[in-house]
């Protein structure tokens, strides 16, 4: 039978491994596609790397344009990502009626709307398992295996960067900077980690996942996005005390006026499965009606890892490519003209516990005038303790952590705090997911 003809853009890490695992399990992906899949053609700015990687057994330019133009090619792999050259490239491989597969999580956080819409136009596929959480499948998890639930609530550890510099903060107990400059050397944090430590990575991914879960367009620019540069040891050890551990999490949740999206440091029971995801691991927490809580837990990252998506999704596109483009998985699990136009809930509406942390006069009466603005607000203590101060300290912490409240409570309750003279610092303020 014909082979399947896939256009590579880009043979870095990610096109290195895709080539090196199809070539490798070229057998057994054969016996389950139903027939072979190759890559014949690689575009790369480094001509004398994909010539090395695909030893003569590709053709090699250094023109991604001659790739999604070229009549031979059936499905184009995207793994250039940003989201300026290679929107206009996925653009031009549907116009020529390609399929395409991408590991581009911020185009599709951004523009996916567009490129969906482009692709169910022309009747072809834009599959990318490898966007989210790297080997991980949990879009497919999402969009078919879970599709007779709906789907309450997503919680996930879907950058590997942040999940080891927080495992590291915790179990050295060491600052932030430090902590980076160690993920940098070992190479688990880039040269400008900016998109990882401020949570923009993880809130492409998350966005993507809300879109799938809860049948809405991809919404990235009203995602609540926050990082974990400002966050303090001191905040990781006080949460260990109360039985707590702190990652940053992306949460998408329906609620009955609208749908919560936000990536920001979260406390977590330690008890929880999802606590315990260490070092440089992915994980994702997805709730069901039907089926309950399911966890996703791999490699979120890496060279085969993300290959191994991006493989799968070649193997779905080879089995569905002569099928009736109306009656195919859809893009976002739900049905193009199906689209809900829930809304993304402001943080201020977002329901959470939370930990407050505050630098406060050791003297009498200090904790009864905090209690006090916390019950005009309606927030109520559901922990705390209370540090000793040091000798000759006058100052120490008071750590809280209340129950469910909304978040403009808890800001109305910060901002009268702040003023109380006694007051010495601005309050820590981190929010927790019991996630049972």
């Amino acid at each position: 039978m014909k082979p399947i003809n896939v256009g590579l853009l880009g043979i870095g890490t990610v096109g290195g491994g895709t080539y090196t695992v199809l070539t490798r399990n070229q057998e057994e992906i054969t016996r389950r596609a139903g027939r072979p899949i190759q890559i014949s053609i690689v575009a790369d700015k480094n001509v004398e790397l994909a010539k090395q990687v695909t030893q003569g057994k590709a053709r090699v330019t250094d023109d991604a344009f001659a790739v999604v133009d070229d009549p031979e090619v059936d499905i184009v792999i995207e793994l250039i990502g940003g989201y300026g050259i290679a929107k206009e490239l996925v653009l031009r491989a549907i116009a020529n009626g390609k399929h395409v597969v991408t590991a581009n999580k911020a185009l599709l956080a951004l523009h996916g709307n567009e490129i969906f819409a482009a692709a169910q136009a022309k009747g072809v596929m834009v599959a990318f398992e490898a966007a989210v959480a790297g080997g991980i499948p949990i879009i497919k998890a999402l969009r078919e295996g879970l599709t007779a639930n709906r789907i309450q609530w997503i919680a996930g550890i879907i950058n590997g960067t942040t999940n080891f510099i927080l495992s590291e903060m915790r179990d050295k107990g060491l600052p932030f900077d430090v902590v980076l400059k160690e993920a940098q050397r070992l190479g688990y944090a880039e040269a400008d980690p900016t998109f990882d430590i401020e949570g923009v990575d993880a809130a492409h991914k998350l966005t993507i996942m809300a879109a799938i879960a809860f049948g809405i367009p991809v919404q990235f620019d009203k995602a609540h996005v926050e990082g974990i540069s400002k966050l303090d040891a001191d905040d990781i050890k006080y949460a260990e005390q109360l039985g707590y551990r702190i990652k940053l999490l992306g949460i998408t949740k329906r609620k009955a006026n609208g749908i919560e999206l936000r990536v920001h440091p979260t406390l977590i029971p330690s008890k929880r499965l999802i606590a315990n995801v260490e070092g440089a691991m992915n994980a994702v927490l997805v709730q069901g009606d039907a089926v309950g809580s399911t966890m996703y837990y791999g490699k979120g990252a890496g060279a085969e890892p993300t290959a191994s998506s991006v493989i799968a999704d070649l193997v779905d596109i080879t089995r569905m490519a002569t099928s009736d483009p109306e009656n195919r998985v859809p893009h976002l699990a739900f049905q193009p003209g199906s689209m809900a136009d829930t809304p993304i809930l402001p943080l201020s509406e977002v329901e959470s516990g939370y930990y407050l942390r505050l630098r406060v006069e050791d003297k009498p009466g200090v904790l009864a005038d905090v209690t006090r603005i916390l019950a005009d607000q309606q927030i109520s203590i559901d922990a705390m303790i209370q540090r000793e101060p040091g000798e000759g300290e006058d100052q120490t912490d008071i750590i809280m952590l209340t129950h469910v409240t909304k978040e403009k409570n808890v800001d109305a309750a910060i901002a009268k705090i702040e003023s109380l003279p006694v007051v010495k610092r601005k309050v820590i303020r981190l929010r927790m997911e019991e996630l049972g």
